[in-house]
């Protein structure tokens, strides 16, 4: 192991000496050292850097996508029921790992091609440190692209430009006209046979910066804990956000700049500063009814990708709607702390109380782990637990099990409630780690496939033994390679 060095990243969240007993574990139960490791430092990164992919509809992005992500796509996370909602996804090139902002599943064009990308774009721009720029080279630049380029131009972040369906000499020649856009180099790519896809990724590594421009946590150690309020277009958020704001406000921060900047505001709750982030960089386009809710979960989208907790703000006088699901996944998935506050509760009855709390154990049991507050934004009552449950939810969020604990509590685990046998064997968790944090992710290391449910299991078990509330848990499975199948 000495001659074998390797950045603490790699450690994920353990200690030396913890990484040397778990490894001498892993050994003798047979697994590879480097697959353990790679399980390891893939759920133990910190906060990655962000690349967005974007274009017009059809120029071939979900497949490039497709190629970046590798077939790891299955791997990573593999829910029924989760539509093309999902924005972001993990990825790895030359050893760097990145999360990518896929805006391809959004081609619903309700409000004509050029709005649509334009929002796109821009939702990417503002969530990402830096942009593939795909156009399709056998069309050419159209105006779209241009428009997109001048958004590009303004928000300065770095931008690589990928020429799609360049499949031989005479798309080099039409990848080349993309000079004139002005983003430098055009980088000629079969997304469909991957062709290309190599060279560009190098200039994406390039490009990307190590780390995000914003650190999680606020520069600072210390620094304002932040906060995205999110929640279904009019359900109160700007009403709560000015109550707030309006008795409490110690602190006045607008950010100034461009009125294209998002306005971040300090604000002081419960003799607490918090951040609280908004995205006003993506512009609110109201009178274009049909596009009002595309818009607002990408703004949802950048949010919540720029907070540590989501606070999910419910409307308790009216049925539990796709919609509020929907934010509620996104948060989820972008593995953020949570609370939900469910605003009007003071005007329900006795009989919406009752159906409500049936509603919120069927329709949000994916989130049964959150704390809850009711409030009222008009009055501005109870505002006040709003701050005990968010520290609940950041100290959920940063809580890491010591992996001797973890796995006297697996060992009991497994002997108690062993996994079902499927096709004559019985797997069988050995043991685990918990790699990381914010949110906390565990590795387990199996002899066999183990399925859903029994992982479900292990994550509710989890939540008894260790607390975690407020906070979603991304538990990854390794299985032991069978002997002599190593390369």
């Amino acid at each position: 192991m000495n001659d074998h060095h390797i950045s603490g990243d790699e450690h994920g969240e353990l200690g030396e000496a913890e990484y040397a007993q778990f490894m001498e574990l892993a050994a003798e139960e047979g697994f590879d050292v480097d697959d353990v490791e790679d399980a390891i430092g893939e759920a133990g990164h910190g906060p990655l850097p962000v690349l967005a992919v974007v274009g017009r509809p059809n120029v071939g992005k979900s497949t490039l996508v497709n190629r970046i992500i590798g077939r790891r796509e299955a791997v990573v996370e593999d829910k029924p029921g989760v539509t093309r909602d999902r924005v972001t996804y993990e990825a790895e090139w030359a050893g760097r790992r990145f999360k990518l902002v896929d805006t391809g599943g959004w081609e619903q064009d309700v409000l004509g091609i050029d709005a649509s990308v334009a929002a796109q774009a821009e939702y990417a721009i503002e969530a990402s440190d830096a942009v593939v720029f795909v156009v399709d080279a056998s069309v050419g630049a159209t105006d779209t692209d241009t428009a997109v380029v001048r958004l590009l131009r303004k928000a300065g972040k770095p931008v690589v430009l990928c020429a799609n369906k360049v499949d031989g000499p005479s798309g080099e020649a039409d990848a080349a006209m993309l000079w004139s856009l002005g983003l430098g180099e055009p980088h000629p790519v079969s997304a469909l046979h991957g062709r290309g896809t190599g060279d560009m990724l190098d200039a994406v590594i390039e490009a990307l910066p190590d780390a995000p421009a914003q650190t999680f946590g606020g520069a600072a150690p210390g620094g304002p804990r932040r906060i995205a309020l999110i929640g279904r277009p009019n359900v109160g958020k700007s009403s709560l956000l000015n109550k707030v704001a309006r008795e409490d406000r110690v602190v006045v921060n607008e950010l100034a700049g461009t009125t294209r900047d998002p306005v971040d505001e300090l604000i002081e709750l419960g003799g607490v500063t918090w951040k609280f982030v908004d995205t006003a960089g993506i512009r609110k386009r109201v009178h274009l009814q049909q596009g009002a809710d595309y818009y607002a979960s990408l703004r949802t989208a950048a949010a919540v990708e720029k907070a540590e907790v989501a606070v999910i703000l419910i409307d308790a006088g009216e049925s539990i709607s796709v919609q509020d699901q929907r934010i509620v996944t996104m948060a989820v998935e972008a593995g953020r702390a949570i609370v939900v506050a469910y605003n009007k509760w003071d005007t329900l009855d006795e009989e919406r109380r009752y159906y409500l709390e049936r509603e919120i154990e069927t329709e949000l049991a994916q989130i049964a782990w959150a704390p809850r507050v009711n409030v009222s934004a008009t009055t501005g009552r109870h505002m006040e637990r709003l701050v005990p449950a968010i520290e609940t939810a950041l100290a959920g969020w940063e809580t890491r099990v010591p992996t001797g604990r973890l796995n006297a509590f697996l060992g009991e685990l497994v002997s108690s409630h062993p996994h079902p046998v499927r096709g004559g064997k019985q797997p069988r968790i050995l043991f685990g780690t918990q790699a990381g944090t914010k949110p906390p992710r565990f590795v387990l290391f199996a002899s066999g496939f183990i399925e859903h449910g029994y992982r479900r299991f292990v994550e509710r078990r989890l939540r008894e033994e260790f607390g975690f509330e407020g906070t979603p848990i991304k538990i990854s499975v390794r299985v032991r390679e069978k002997r002599g199948r190593k390369k």
